[in-house]
């Protein structure tokens, strides 16, 4: 798995979360909620420094974006793109699936 963060993306979660170098970010799912691969679930994020066994991790302008080995139930078969929308002005996620072996 792979995460991709976006130039746009990552400006956002500076500009609104107030994220700075040496922060972080983990993804994770929770129940409730779909999302294009999952019905029951939703993605969910906090902001947290330390990540615990991640099975993906991105740095972007001195930001951790990561996935904990606990969650990766909800993002495996897929990389994770974090993109934004400014029609919404919200990060948009796209769950894009990896060749199978």
């Amino acid at each position: 798995m792979q995460i991709t963060v976006t130039d746009a993306a990552s400006k956002w979660f500076q500009t609104e979360v107030g994220l700075e170098p040496g922060d972080g970010m983990k993804f994770y799912g929770k129940v409730y909620g779909k999302t294009p691969v999952h019905e029951g679930f939703s993605m969910a994020m906090v902001p947290d420094k330390e990540p615990d066994r991640p099975v993906a991790e991105t740095e972007k302008d001195g930001i951790k974006y990561f996935v904990n080995y606990g969650d990766a139930w909800f993002f495996e078969g897929y990389d994770f793109v974090i993109d934004y929308d400014p029609q919404t002005d919200e990060p948009i996620y796209q769950y894009v699936a990896q060749p199978e072996a």
